[in-house]
């Protein structure tokens, strides 16, 4: 994408901290940028702040429009929602065919498979982008999840290229998939990211409340941690965390932080989509209700006066301890993985939006919050066999979780023992144990349900002769 006539190779729709990052690094690589704002003060204010650099504002959105050379591109960097639609209602008299809008928020993926099919009856091709990285990502270079048409992905791809983070696997940016693609990979990611962070919490509570480590101890800790297997982002930033001290008390800032924690919906829905397809994502569920149950502060104090505070009996702790935990970590990260690629996966067969799951993980390599040196090895497990139904029968990662998986155990039973919460660990390993398990007593389930609704059953002796039912009240 050139410019010509001066005009703008693409515009950016949204001066919030998203909209103005994201404009500040397509500017930075040399392209002139088109910006509207719902009130152009904000436009303004961030123009002159960026005095001589090559963005080209606009007052109005005829004008927005007219400032972009055609076949117009235009990124929406909006509150997801209803304002997508309104936004879409505004701008779309002033398209022509061929036009391009890319919606850069967290956007359900359903409203995306809607708006796409809509707009693609009046001509228009309709990107769901998810970003990944926060705000400085945008600035430096996000990873980017662009779904829609070929036609769509091909015209604005070296833009997406050159903002995009780098690694030493390319640019992480790849078409995703067809309609909804994107903003579906980019909500697992979100997933995914919540229940990493709910396993290094739930270690870190661990290694504080069972193993007494105080925040040098687990500063140093994480930071070990971070140049081995469990080398990413979110551990590196844990390390740090815990360096942090409070200007006011002289404490950890850290445990000055009351803990109730935020959510903005993307793991909801991810559980949302993982029931509507019948996937299972125990971890990623258990984290989105530990954060639930964290937000019930009140009733949390109230009902510790009632039962009394739990105190834990240390039990088993020994210089073996940390690497114990670290066990425990990196297998359920693996199985969190798994867990958010199988429903990737099975979206994508219902949809038939054909992702790539090696380039999925690539292009989290960089630029996103879950980015991990793990990602190499789960690119290498489906370069090896891209129709690989589930990571953990990679033989790769069954070498790594077989070396692991007794730490996990051991971590469970001693939140069990010393009355610590583990949602998203003891999560883990359920999963991992029923998913190697080749009987589940889902029999006797599946025997109560004829019992009492003759919902029928398959034989184990003859399951080709389909379903039966048996009178058992008789």
């Amino acid at each position: 994408m050139t410019q010509s006539n001066g005009k703008a190779s693409i515009g950016v729709v949204g001066m919030g901290v998203m909209g103005t990052n994201l404009a500040a690094n397509i500017e930075s690589r040399g392209t002139d940028v088109a910006l509207w704002n719902l009130t152009y003060e904000e436009t303004d204010a961030f123009v002159k702040k960026e005095a001589g650099k090559r963005f080209i504002p606009a007052r109005t959105a005829e004008e927005f429009v007219a400032s972009i050379e055609r076949p117009r591109a235009m990124i929406l960097m909006i509150t997801a929602g209803k304002p997508i639609d309104l936004t879409i209602d505004r701008f779309l008299p002033l398209l022509d065919e061929g036009d391009i809008i890319i919606d850069g928020g967290n956007s359900w993926y359903e409203d995306t498979q809607r708006r796409e099919k809509m707009l693609k009856e009046k001509g228009i091709h309709f990107v769901g982008m998810g970003v990944s990285g926060g705000s400085e990502g945008a600035r430096l270079g996000p990873s980017l999840m662009p779904g829609g048409t070929e036609y769509a992905y091909e015209r604005i791809s070296p833009i997406l290229q050159s903002i995009a983070a780098k690694t030493d696997s390319g640019p992480c940016v790849t078409h995703v998939g067809a309609d909804g693609a994107g903003h579906f990979v980019k909500m697992v990611h979100n997933g995914i990211e919540y229940a990493d962070m709910q396993l290094i919490a739930e270690s870190y509570d661990l290694l504080k409340r069972v193993g007494h480590k105080n925040s040098t101890e687990l500063a140093d800790i994480f930071g070990n941690w971070n140049k081995g297997p469990l080398e990413s982002f979110l551990i590196e930033l844990t390390a740090k965390v815990f360096t942090k001290s409070d200007a006011r008390t002289g404490n950890p800032l850290v445990e000055m932080i009351l803990d109730k924690a935020g959510q903005k919906g993307t793991g909801q829905w991810t559980n949302q989509a993982a029931l509507s397809l019948g996937v299972s994502i125990p971890s990623i569920a258990a984290a989105v209700d530990a954060r639930t149950l964290s937000s019930l502060k009140d009733a949390r104090v109230a009902a510790e006066k009632v039962y009394g505070a739990q105190t834990p009996a240390f039990q088993n702790v020994d210089a073996t301890f940390v690497d114990v935990v670290h066990q425990a970590l990196l297998s359920s990260k693996i199985i969190a993985y798994a867990q958010g690629l199988y429903l990737i996966a099975a979206a994508a067969a219902e949809f038939g939006w054909n992702v790539n799951l090696k380039e999925t993980a690539r292009i989290w390599k960089g630029g996103c919050i879950i980015r991990a040196a793990l990602l190499n090895e789960i690119m290498a497990a489906y370069e090896k066999n891209a129709a690989l139904s589930n990571l953990l029968l990679d033989e790769k990662f069954a070498e790594v979780i077989k070396k692991n998986i007794g730490g996990l155990r051991q971590v469970v039973a001693m939140g069990a023992q010393n009355g610590i919460p583990m949602p998203a660990f003891a999560a883990s390993l359920n999963y991992f144990d029923a998913f190697t398990t080749g009987r589940l007593p889902q029999n006797l389930v599946q025997a109560q349900r004829d019992a009492f609704g003759s919902h029928t059953y398959q034989r184990v002796d003859t399951p080709d002769e389909g379903f039966v039912h048996t009178e058992w009240l008789e």
